[in-house]
């Protein structure tokens, strides 16, 4: 099974990048949402966020986003630490994700593909950019955050050009004509060698 790795900063588009293979008949694993998944309905990984962060990770069961992001957001320490919990139960649940595809090739979308390892898996890695004044205005429109927060946000991001470097294709989401036409491209070169 082919692996495409799909990574990208806040606001480049990964999401309308995701779901336009996901339309072409691609599998799409969605790093972000399964990890939330995990942390809500792994015992083990409940168990060692309650007793490395607190009790208060967890409010009747469910997982205190809120609490934990104060925890970790400016504390590189700290997100290491729960990242060394995360990062391996997402990855056991993509190979399982994969094995059980019937898909020709699937497509891992992840803001932090590189940090997480998961690239050793991966065929082909695929980063999507955008200028940054896009992306800041994409993500005022999608998020209601203020631009001195976004700013702030995306400087603890991998930069654009560093995930370049990493990437075997670069796709520049600045309209979707243009992006449709290229996720077709590179469509027809994952069946190609799948």
């Amino acid at each position: 099974m082919m692996v495409i790795g799909l990574t990208g900063t806040m606001g480049s588009g990964k999401t309308e990048v995701l779901n336009l293979f996901k339309d072409l008949g691609a599998a799409v694993y969605i790093a972000d949402v399964e990890a939330k998944i995990l942390m809500n309905s792994s015992l083990e990984l409940k168990d060692k966020i309650c007793n490395t962060f607190g009790k208060e990770s967890y409010v009747k069961g469910k997982l205190n986003a809120s609490f934990l992001s104060n925890i970790v957001f400016n504390n590189p320490d700290k997100l290491a630490v729960l990242n060394s919990f995360v990062h391996p139960a997402v990855q056991k649940s993509f190979l399982e994700f994969v094995s059980s595809s019937t898909a020709r090739y699937v497509v891992f979308e992840s803001a932090i593909l590189f940090q997480s390892k998961i690239q050793d898996h991966c065929d082909f890695i695929l980063v999507v950019t955008a200028p940054l004044e896009v992306r800041v205005d994409r993500i005022m429109q999608r998020d209601a955050m203020s631009k001195e927060d976004i700013e702030s946000r995306l400087m603890h991001q991998s930069t654009s050009e560093e995930m370049i470097l990493k990437s075997d294709f670069v796709i520049e989401n600045l309209d979707l004509k243009s992006t449709k036409k290229e996720v077709f491209r590179l469509h027809q070169l994952f069946l190609s060698k799948s």
